[in-house]
């Protein structure tokens, strides 16, 4: 049985018969360090757990819960209970078996993750930084991971610092953003002479843009909720610390001029890529920018000729239904069932270092030695060290970090753009300037070929079907989400080969058009029975716009209007997920 939650239970003065708040569920918990009193007479050791359960409200509160050990009368033998302790949790967190025959001890756990994080700190109506300072860097930190920070300052910044990163000392790279900075570095990756090495290269996204389209998709195979905003960071950030990934699938998308790009999310024509860039002008609005542009694209709605042509998948995912829409593709410690889980703290200031950042973690502060508290113990088969106390946050407490995990070694050296204290300065509008047809910057010469696609104005090979006709939109989509609350694929996954193609028909009507996307929050807009709504699971497509003005978007990002091409390339990038929740284990 998969290991989800810990039980804690008060023991003395006698057992609780329904322990409140007794079930701390992994999937909540970012990791723990062990903790020496600051009184030299304390022969007892500590270690406090750090969790981030959902409250009554929704929204995720930080909590630590400090337990001690202190069985023994001597110092060093508290310490290596407690460090066998927190060895135990820091397993588990990381899906690490526990040996059933020898002991636990801090060398089961590998070194820490060494992380690149690139954060864009005009994001999400300019939130982004304060966002990172203030959720990301101290839950990372709580959970150990070795990190260096850089700050984007202009547009393609991310896609030229990973061209020459030394890729050997990272184990991944995570934007710190929304979409655009994650489609920055896998293009930056695939524009590199060792391209074929440095694609595999684990990235990671930690949502603080407005549109989080792959963030969403992230969130819903951890199994947690639908969520927006600091929730979906929080969340996004937990999967994080708890280490795991997927292959990523990436399409290689050719141009009417013949470059290429690779995405990870989608290629739009017509009303979804009206929507995403005539939104630019409110990105002041962050996430609410796409509903005030659904609302001003549905009063202008518009019809575009083209010719869609598609190579069917092998193995097509079953029709939709009208019932359930598309079907999905294909311890020591006293355990029990965790709940669903998905969140604002305050933390404590971030010093100008961005290299391992040394963030004082606040510890709880603890009970007097003669406190006549009834004190809780966390069992690891009938015995275990008490719990101090839960801590919500403010003071000093009596106690300071004792290293007894492994300390995570100096991170590598990176070029680091320079970090000041508080927000960084803001140009005059808010957010990065809008997208221009040669924003994606110059030919790709990387990457695999397509060998499923003849060169653009060609014709194509047997079995292809084609498509022809007046179109209010048209999408190609790789993972599930289309935003962070529109799932318009919710049978995709990361690595299912597959590219999910969904048109909508001209003569749709506007409210119905209002219905199909309303029905995408929850997956369910297959489900309307709607006439012109199409789809079919493919490999490969080619479109050719007969209008002769639009907009086409790779990733929300503005393209070249006119012909183009793209194939699926299956798991040729990795995404760090975190472990898969109940609802995003394949089948």
């Amino acid at each position: 049985m998969e290991t989800q939650a810990l039980h804690i239970q008060r023991l003395r003065p006698k057992p609780e018969a329904r322990p409140r708040g007794g079930l701390v569920p992994l999937a909540e918990v970012s990791g723990c360090c062990t903790l020496r009193s600051r009184n030299p007479s304390d022969a007892a050791a500590y270690f406090c757990i750090y969790t981030y359960p959902q409250g009554r409200r929704g929204g995720r509160r930080r909590a630590a819960r400090t337990f001690r050990a202190d069985g023994a009368a001597a110092y060093e033998e508290n310490r290596a209970e407690a460090q066998r302790w927190a060895t135990a949790l820091m397993c588990l967190l990381r899906g690490l078996p526990l040996p059933g025959d020898r002991e636990i001890t801090p060398e089961l756990l590998p070194r820490p993750p060494r992380l690149l994080l690139l954060v864009n700190p005009y994001g999400g109506r300019g939130l982004a930084w304060q966002w990172c300072k203030n959720h990301v860097l101290p839950m990372i930190s709580e959970a150990g991971l070795s990190f260096n920070l850089i700050q984007t300052e202009r547009q393609n910044h991310a896609r030229e610092l990973v061209q020459g990163l030394s890729l050997s000392e990272w184990d991944g790279i995570v934007t710190v953003s929304g979409d655009g900075l994650l489609f920055e570095v896998l293009n930056g990756l695939l524009d590199r002479p060792d391209w074929e090495e440095a694609v595999k290269t684990p990235v990671g996204i930690l949502p603080c843009g407005s549109g989080n389209a792959l963030a969403g998709a992230v969130n819903q195979h951890g199994g947690f909720e639908p969520a927006l905003g600091v929730d979906l960071l929080l969340n996004c950030s937990l999967l994080l610390c708890r280490g795991g990934s997927r292959p990523l699938d990436l399409l290689s998308v050719t141009l009417a001029s013949g470059s290429r790009c690779f995405s990870f999310l989608s290629v739009a024509w017509g009303f979804v890529s009206d929507v995403d860039i005539q939104s630019e002008r409110f990105r002041a609005l962050g996430s609410a920018r796409f509903t005030l542009g659904t609302v001003l694209g549905l009063a202008t709605l518009h019809t575009y000729r083209g010719r869609l042509s598609y190579l069917p998948a092998a193995v097509e995912p079953a029709s939709p239904t009208p019932a359930h829409g598309l079907p999905r593709a294909k311890s020591e410690l006293t355990l029990a069932p965790a709940p669903a889980p998905a969140p604002p703290v305050a933390h404590s200031p971030l010093h100008r270092s961005v290299s391992d950042l040394p963030l004082p973690l606040p510890q709880p502060a603890l009970a007097s030695p003669g406190s006549p508290e009834p004190l809780p113990i966390l069992s690891l088969n009938g015995g275990g060290p008490e719990l101090v106390g839960d801590w919500g946050g403010a003071g000093d407490a009596p106690l300071s970090p004792d290293p007894l995990l492994p300390s995570p070694p100096s991170s590598p050296k990176a070029l680091l753009s320079p970090i000041t204290e508080g927000v960084p300065e803001m140009p005059a509008s808010s957010g990065l300037p809008p997208p221009t047809p040669d924003a994606l910057g110059a030919i790709s010469t990387g990457g695999p070929p397509d060998h499923l696609l003849p060169p653009l104005g060609t014709p194509l090979p047997p079995g292809w079907v084609t498509l022809e006709g007046d179109f209010v939109l048209m999408l190609a989509i790789s993972p599930s989400h289309l935003g962070a609350d529109l799932v318009a694929a919710p049978h995709a996954r990361f690595d299912d080969g597959l590219l999910h193609l969904c048109w909508v028909r001209g003569g749709i009507s506007r409210a119905a058009l209002l219905r199909l996307f309303l029905a995408m929050e929850r997956g369910s807009h297959f489900s309307l029975g709607c006439p012109q709504l199409g789809y079919a699971a493919a490999r490969a497509f080619r479109l050719e716009p007969l209008t002769p003005r639009g907009v086409l978007t790779v990733d929300g990002e503005q393209v070249e209007y006119g012909p183009l091409q793209a194939q699926v390339h299956p798991g040729l990038g990795t995404l760090l997920t975190g472990p898969p929740g109940r609802a995003g284990q394949d089948p």
